[in-house]
């Protein structure tokens, strides 16, 4: 039975990673948990009772558990800005991690877990689901395999159907996520770096900020808001005209609202192929797109996750492939094949690391935010 610490036991490690581990195994329990929110804590514990063992431990201070308890995996899902520190204290442990994506929010954090990594050389899987996913890993053999021929050019795009969530909600922080190409981009980067198989030497990049702004007061909420029964964006109206959700309670026209409304990037990669990428955060319903066209001289292929399809154009002649998948859980699939790799990893059947792709799809993210902010094309540095 593996002994699993969990540090920040929020809704993505709570209902997505622990519930994709208990479908491949039981072989495992938590047998301590970190997190300031303890009632939280407490009610989950009650919850789901399988996925703890009876005398599970609760912390609020991380440094505490590491001190205290000793694990055979441990899983990060605290606040982005924390996740560098802990992964850094967690690498002493010597055990197999679980980290949250991004790994960092900064550049001096960046560098410091850079540096860790070449220290402590740990196993730790990023969460990045896509690159699990089965539209994903065909689109690479087929690209692997040289039907289509060398990809030169690829179109990538993210219409975020639940954009609500950044702007109502505390992700509308950008001092704690980093903004929002870290918190969506960083998936994005990361399957392409991982389908293509290299890396990406240069990026310009632009967003805009015209709609989530304004000047109603910070901390506003929308149960406290005279416009709440005609403004689009209050609980009340986008139930009744969207048949949508609410995903925050505060105001996203206030003066404390952060990020911007959607971008685009520009993506010069090693191998001189060129990328665009967008990422869009007020597309709505039947809108929702998430995947890429790669082109090379002999045919094109592309995939849309939301469409649950993979298409393969042949330039060679007048024929087209189509593969379909259905979508078998969260992230399109892709967390129960990336729980699968960490139980692989507990039990000693892999040693594989993923930090230096966690954090070079961090610092592409990081290129492009400050790419944005100051209009100058952005080398990519080397890890």
């Amino acid at each position: 039975m593996f002994r699993l610490g969990v540090i920040g036991l929020g809704n993505r490690i709570y209902g997505g990673v622990l519930s994709a581990l208990y479908e491949r195994s039981k072989d495992w329990k938590v047998t301590a948990v970190c997190d300031i929110d303890v009632d939280s804590v407490k009610q989950k514990i009650a919850d789901k009772p399988q996925y703890f063992s009876d005398d599970v431990k609760t912390y609020t201070d991380a440094d505490e558990i590491l001190a205290n308890e000793q694990f055979d995996g441990i899983v990060i899902g605290t606040r982005c800005s924390t996740h560098t520190d802990i992964a850094i204290k967690a690498m002493a442990k010597k055990v197999p991690i679980f980290l949250e994506k991004p790994v960092c929010t900064n550049m001096e954090d960046l560098h410091r877990l850079n540096e860790a990594r070449k220290k402590y050389n740990p196993q730790v899987l990023v969460s990045f689901p896509l690159r699990y996913t089965d539209l994903a890993i065909l689109t690479k053999e087929i690209i692997d395999s040289g039907r289509i021929g060398e990809v030169l050019q690829v179109d990538a795009y993210n219409d975020v159907p639940y954009g609500r969530v950044y702007y109502h909600s505390w992700y509308r922080d950008e001092n704690e996520t980093g903004g929002l190409w870290l918190q969506k981009a960083t998936h994005d980067f990361d399957y392409l770096n991982y389908i293509l198989g290299d890396s990406v030497e240069e990026i310009f990049a632009h967003y805009v900020r015209k709609l989530f702004k304004g000047d109603v007061p910070a901390g506003m909420t929308c149960d406290l808001c005279e416009k709440a029964g005609t403004c689009p964006e209050s609980p009340d109206m986008v139930k009744n005209i969207y048949r949508d959700e609410s995903f925050g309670p505060y105001c996203c026209f206030a003066e404390d609202t952060g990020n911007e409304d959607c971008g685009s990037a520009l993506l010069k990669r090693k191998s001189g192929a060129i990328v665009t990428y967008s990422q869009n955060f007020f597309a709505r319903h039947e809108a929702a797109r998430r995947g890429a066209r790669f082109y090379g001289y002999k045919g094109t292929v592309e995939f849309d996750w939301y469409k649950g399809e993979v298409k393969v154009y042949m330039h060679t002649a007048p024929r087209v492939e189509t593969y379909t998948y259905k979508d078998d859980g969260t992230h399109f699939g892709g967390d129960t094949k990336m729980a699968k790799e960490y139980l692989q990893m507990l039990n000693g059947e892999s040693n594989v690391s993923y930090l230096k792709d966690g954090i070079e799809s961090a610092l592409i993210c990081m290129m492009a935010k400050e790419s944005c902010e100051t209009g100058k094309n952005m080398k990519v540095m080397e890890l």
